[in-house]
């Protein structure tokens, strides 16, 4: 499918007609403060896309401003996820390479009038802001002389004030109608100890006024920000503006990405990974793309679901259905199939003595993908769903005294059910007929159900592993995210499945017929399938 319209590609186009830039620099900006989720995944695709269709270059930009909440732990996996889903930068960069230069420029502001240091309080600060319909209270520090203000700004990198104890401010207009220029704070006293830089800092500045410095340090032409930082891009300007910056960076915003039944806030992950609701930042139930991949979901299905989606400006959300059938989509095509059963239920062949190899199709979908061989036997398992003592109208499975072909096998007729003390059937006595093999079936035995199974001798012991959104479907305003987890989120199943699931490499994903598709893995030396992604069933259970 064609990628969908890009309205920043249109901008970029005017910028280069126009003769404003000459080349293209963006730059995937994460904080190392947790694994990237699925939302990051778009950002990628939009920084690292665009640099690849101009030419241009793409860099990997940690914002590493805020100490108390970044680790290398994240560094390391920020790395990894984008290395998985095949995007290369051009530099790694972090914002701690510049805090030289971003004081520096501080000092060129405060010599220049246009920043002072305030003793107000973040909740004072908060409190004299105003509101969207009246303007701000000016600070009774605003009044400072430079000199003044480069001494205390300088006591404060040397350590004379306490945390909160004073901050640096912008100087612009507190009767600003964007909140965001009402003399934002750009520095603050945080005692820290930094992953990169250690205690060499005491002051650390904002993001807002960090951005535009090490976008133009960089030699960023267009900064392509989530639509959060829409509101923020006068004060991305002023910034670039009073420091002078030629050319100065553009930000241009775009619409996150939002998926239904995710949770999508980096903070209510890592609450979830803390409180244990999860087993971890790579739980298969994460939206983050370290549980995605641990999933088995594949790097290019969410590439080209990105892609689909398109870069719209307007904020809206997406099913996670629409992810899944994309996801569904590329496994249809790629996936090897395989067979096992999930509730097994034995079927014996009253007329059938030995073993035979038959053909098995590894995906009729893949070209030149061709066939394995599998054993037919005399004693195989089904799933007990695909047998009824009283079947439902319609139904084309097995029952007595009628028949169903086994995948690839022949046709068999079902003649006598064994139950145990509670009624249950626990074994199906079954006829088949020899000339009715697959492929070359010549009994005229008209048989509609296709039932899916494994030998019996030769199959392995499985755990099947399925999962539930994390989040239930309801949302309500104001509603807190732990009032819609999904505490029954995984289940756990003790499965029969053929060999070839257990000798395929670690991570392989397979459409497990009429089950689902999932990813083999190994823990503790059992064999472990682990869903994927369901199939469609249109069977009215």
């Amino acid at each position: 499918m064609a990628e969908a319209e890009n309205f920043i590609q249109d901008i970029i186009d005017a910028d280069l007609a126009a003769g404003k830039v000459a080349a293209i620099q963006t730059r995937f900006p994460p904080e190392p403060n947790g694994y990237l989720h699925i939302g990051h995944a778009k950002s990628m695709f939009v920084n690292f896309g665009t640099a690849l269709k101009y030419n241009g270059k793409c860099n990997l930009f940690f914002d590493d401003t805020n100490p108390s909440k970044e680790k290398t732990e994240y560094v390391d996996a920020i790395r990894r996820d984008i290395a998985w889903l095949g995007y290369r930068w051009e530099n790694e960069v972090y914002a701690s390479d510049f805090f030289d230069k971003i004081y520096a420029y501080a000092e060129q502001l405060i010599t220049a009038g246009k920043a002072f240091v305030c003793d107000l309080s973040a909740e004072e600060i908060r409190e004299a802001r105003g509101t969207l319909t009246e303007p701000g209270k000016e600070s009774p520090y605003r009044t400072r002389t430079p000199e003044e203000n480069l001494k205390l700004f300088r006591e404060m990198k040397a350590g004379k004030y306490a945390d909160g104890e004073k901050c640096l401010r912008a100087k612009i207009d507190m009767a600003s109608p964007n909140i965001n220029l009402r003399d934002p704070v750009i520095y603050r006293i945080l005692r820290a100890t930094h992953h990169r830089t250690g205690d060499t800092w005491c002051i650390y500045p904002m993001y807002d006024y960090a951005h535009p410095i090490c976008d133009f340090l960089q030699g960023v032409t267009h900064s392509l920000c989530t639509l959060e930082f829409e509101d923020h891009r006068p004060l991305y300007d002023w910034v670039g503006i009073e420091l002078g910056f030629a050319p100065k960076p553009r930000q241009i915003e775009f619409a996150r990405l939002n998926l239904t039944n995710l949770v999508m806030s980096k903070r209510y992950l890592k609450k979830l990974v803390e409180e244990g609701s999860v087993h971890g930042w790579d739980d298969p139930r994460m939206p983050t793309l370290a549980g995605l991949r641990n999933r088995g979901i594949p790097a290019e299905a969410i590439k080209d679901f990105c892609s689909r989606i398109g870069v719209a400006k307007a904020q809206s959300e997406c099913e996670i259905s629409y992810f899944e059938a994309v996801v569904r989509e590329y496994l249809n095509l790629h996936a090897p199939r395989a067979m096992a059963v999930l509730e097994p239920l034995k079927l014996t062949i009253t007329n059938y003595e030995g073993s035979e190899e038959v053909d098995f199709e590894i995906n009729q979908l893949s070209e030149g993908a061709g066939t394995r061989k599998i054993t037919f036997g005399k004693t195989l398992y089904i799933e007990k769903g695909d047998f009824s003592l009283n079947p439902p109208p319609k139904y084309h499975r097995l029952k007595l005294g009628a028949y169903a072909r086994l995948k690839n096998a022949y046709i068999v007729r079902a003649d006598e059910a064994v139950t145990d003390e509670n009624g249950e059937v626990i074994e199906v006595k079954c006829t088949y007929f020899p000339e009715s093999h697959s492929g070359s079936d010549k009994s005229g035995i008209k048989a509609k159900g296709v039932l899916h199974w494994v030998n019996a001798e030769t199959c392995i012991d499985a755990e099947l592993r399925q999962y539930d959104h994390l989040l239930r479907n309801a949302d309500y305003a104001g509603q807190d995210f732990s009032e819609r987890i999904n505490l029954d989120s995984e289940h756990i199943f003790q499965a029969k499945a053929e060999p070839y699931l257990a000798q395929a490499p670690e991570g392989t994903a397979f459409q497990l017929m009429r089950t689902g598709y999932y990813k083999t893995c190994k823990e503790g030396g059992m064999s472990v399938l682990s869903e994927i992604v369901s199939l469609k069933d249109n069977f009215n259970k």
